[in-house]
């Protein structure tokens, strides 16, 4: 049998082609992995364990939405970063992270003496105003006026998809 080594784990022939199926998405159907299955000429209960095991052995790592805000009329996209103290970073990033319009929230290192930020969090909202606002409450409920930042308003998204691991021509036996 055919096998493929990802950093260390060897797949077999099954669980390349389930792996094949996914990278482009998931159907947007009530039985997601029952359409899964007939596309690969499995089970739905055989799809969702091979998942699970591949889950558990750690080769996929997450699975999970990706929304693309703009079609959703969120055109005032803003990336903040802060020159959080590092000893402050768990504590404001957990209570970042609480927020409803907080999207995404992380701690990064700095890139010194360039690039000082190293809390970063993304706000989506359909007008600038209404994002500079949210900041604005943000940075009252956190207590983080005195805190230097930016805000990087997104001009064009580039790319935005899930992870490919294999060309969709590939075949697999």
């Amino acid at each position: 049998m055919r096998g493929l080594m990802m950093q260390d784990r060897t797949l077999n022939n099954r669980e390349l082609t389930l792996l094949t199926a996914i990278q482009e998405g998931f159907p947007l159907t009530s039985r997601p992995f029952q359409q899964i299955g007939q596309k690969v000429g499995w089970s739905e209960d055989e799809v969702i364990s091979g998942l699970s095991d591949l889950q558990n052995r750690g080769i996929i790592k997450r699975m999970g939405v990706i929304v693309r805000h703009r079609e959703l009329g969120f055109k005032a996209n803003a990336m903040v970063v802060w020159d959080v103290p590092e000893d402050q970073v768990s504590r404001l990033g957990k209570k970042i992270s609480q927020l409803d319009f907080v999207t995404l929230c992380y701690h990064r290192r700095r890139s010194l003496p360039r690039w000082p930020y190293n809390l970063y969090c993304m706000i989506h909202g359909r007008e600038r105003d209404q994002v500079l606002k949210s900041i604005d409450s943000l940075e009252g409920y956190c207590g983080m006026k005195d805190i230097p930042k930016q805000v990087l308003f997104s001009l064009r998204r580039f790319k935005q998809q899930g992870a490919h691991y294999f060309q969709p021509s590939s075949k697999r036996s």
